[in-house]
């Protein structure tokens, strides 16, 4: 049995995408910016799309561009509302300390060229709330920038609220929802988003595609310049198969978030609830509100590297947190902001379900997580003085 449980970093594209991508990759193969027939037939499809992500979203087909991806869709997002607070002479900017590196490395950027940066703390619960941005906003403040959903610990952030307040200081408040686009019901009028980033492969859509919602009136700085594609605001020729999977695969996730999220959320708890058997083992994030798919754990005395090396022999695909950062042997950030000890932080797994995970799949995770987790244990030097009680026990 092979289970993949790492459906945050990626998942498997549906029928539904896929069926949705073919005509554009064989017959109706056209330039949409084309004038003849075949042109105008992918023009006519990407406005389908558009009009598609728009319902999703709860918002009107013009205030959609097509993106690569959720990192340059944050990108243009943050950049756009700099460089509209620097023409009124705001220039702070209000995020968290466990955002995405897509956000964070923005704002490093925007510092650098003498924006001023506020971080919030996140909480042992891993939730921001609206009175820390409340707090925090100023009369300089140009933009408030609050992850919809945590992409390790998968805790999900009071957005409506903190929109709210965003609203009533004239402040204008992005959210990155890559986590949250296809698992939970978003609608951005009503929760007073004025930006949203999401990209397709969160959600059983293909990889290399995602979108920016941005409310009307707000005008977007161009990340890429070119030709007048989405609406001169975003140049190069448009992926239309990509396009076309990517609003499928929204579409029929929305239509089905409240079945899926009852049969996935009933799969997380029940790992929750195994896990924490474990000892010296402790739950990454408040239990809810969650992510229906999110699981994340530390486990104290070893080391997350090892761990999903022999998770991976026993056919468990799992993550230590996010895949843009795999490769690093530092300790999660997300980990950190939430007040974990770098000692524990380096023994966290994270396991993301879909739609597709089974209770045999389940059973078969907490079989095998236990059995490594004891297997390291017993190799560990840090364990055997931790048993010795040569160092104290922190979990």
């Amino acid at each position: 049995m092979k289970v993949y449980v790492d459906n945050a970093a990626t998942t498997k594209m549906s029928r539904t995408a896929i069926d949705a991508m073919l005509p554009y990759m064989e017959a109706l193969y056209g330039n949409p910016s084309s004038l003849y027939s075949i042109g105008q037939a992918a023009a006519e499809a990407l406005q389908r799309a558009r009009e598609t992500t728009a319902k999703c979203l709860g918002c009107e087909a013009r205030e959609i561009t097509f993106t690569s991806g959720g990192s340059e869709a944050d990108n243009q997002a943050i950049i756009s509302a700099a460089a509209l607070g620097e023409k009124k002479g705001k220039k702070h900017i209000i995020s968290t300390e466990f955002e995405h590196h897509a956000v964070l490395h923005t704002l490093n950027k925007l510092e650098k060229q003498g924006f001023e940066i506020t971080l919030l703390n996140v909480h042992e619960n891993g939730i921001v709330t609206k009175e820390q941005v409340a707090s925090a906003i100023r009369e300089d403040t140009c933009l408030v920038t609050v992850m919809y959903a945590n992409n390790e610990i998968g805790t999900i952030q009071p957005i409506a609220e903190i929109g709210a307040v965003c609203k009533e200081k004239c402040v204008l408040f992005h959210t990155d929802a890559v986590q949250a686009a296809g698992h939970l019901h978003i609608d951005v009028k009503k929760q007073n988003i004025d930006m949203l980033s999401l990209s397709a492969h969160k959600f059983h859509g293909p990889k290399g595609i995602g979108a920016l919602y941005a409310r009307k009136g707000i005008q977007l700085t161009n990340i890429i310049e070119g030709g007048a594609q989405e609406r001169g605001k975003r140049a190069g020729t448009e992926n239309v198969p990509a396009i076309m999977g990517m609003a499928a695969a929204f579409e029929e996730a929305c239509g089905y978030i409240d079945k899926n999220s009852a049969k996935i959320s009933a799969l997380r708890d029940k790992l929750i609830d195994g896990l924490s058997k474990i000892p010296h083992s402790i739950l990454n994030g408040a239990r809810e509100p969650r992510l229906p798919g999110n699981v994340n754990f530390c486990f104290e005395g070893i080391e997350g590297e090892s761990l999903l090396l022999l998770l991976d022999q026993k056919n468990v695909s799992a993550s230590s947190g996010s895949a843009c950062t795999s490769g690093s042997l530092d300790p999660s950030h997300v980990l950190l902001a939430i007040g974990r000890s770098h000692e524990i932080a380096h023994g966290s797994l994270r396991l993301s379900l879909s739609k597709w995970n089974t209770e045999e799949e389940a059973a078969h995770i907490l079989k095998a997580v236990p059995e490594v987790v004891a297997y390291l244990r017993n190799m560990s030097p840090v364990w055997r003085d931790l048993k010795e009680s040569k160092k104290k026990f922190i979990l």
